[in-house]
């Protein structure tokens, strides 16, 4: 029996936590581990204690800020850092493993923290229209290993 890669587990637990998030518009996961170990995880919504948008706007979402993004979304990179330094965890070093490539807000924290690799499953400029990945040109150009995932996620649990 072969073992599966530490790439391929953490990039299938990206996507099953994304399963957990009340966002009508787009699902995101992410993994944040340090030497084999998972240190944090994360989902995108909106912080604990105020609204679930599919609960509070079943129809359209929450209500948009003024860039037309979510106003009450934090990205799921953002729910697993922020998760990790609450709870006094250190995450220099760290491996991001996220079902959505960052957007370019996200990398500048990601490269802030000191997190040394993202693995990205989907990429966010093909999500958006966009002509590139900002997030990942700018992980790229400061030093940040990132990449999209190339594995074989088999062990995803489907909803019923």
């Amino acid at each position: 029996m072969s073992r599966p890669a530490f790439d391929d587990i953490y990039m299938e637990l990206a996507v099953n936590l994304a399963k957990r998030s009340h966002c009508l518009k787009r699902h995101v996961g992410a993994v944040l581990t340090k030497d084999t170990r998972i240190i944090s995880i994360g989902y995108n919504g909106p912080p604990s204690g105020t609204h679930n948008c599919d609960e509070e706007w079943p129809e359209a979402g929450c209500p948009r800020d003024s860039k037309g993004g979510c106003s009450l979304a934090i990205h799921a990179e953002q729910n697993a850092i922020l998760y990790a330094v609450k709870n006094k965890t250190a995450v220099e070093g760290a491996t991001l493993y996220v079902t959505l490539s960052p957007c370019l807000a996200c990398s500048r924290i990601i490269f802030s923290m000191g997190i040394s690799r993202v693995i990205y499953l989907n990429s966010y400029a093909a999500y958006k229209g966009l002509s590139s990945d900002e997030g990942v040109d700018f992980l790229n150009k400061f030093g940040v290993e990132c990449l999209q995932y190339e594995g074989m996620l088999t062990n995803v649990t489907h909803m019923i």
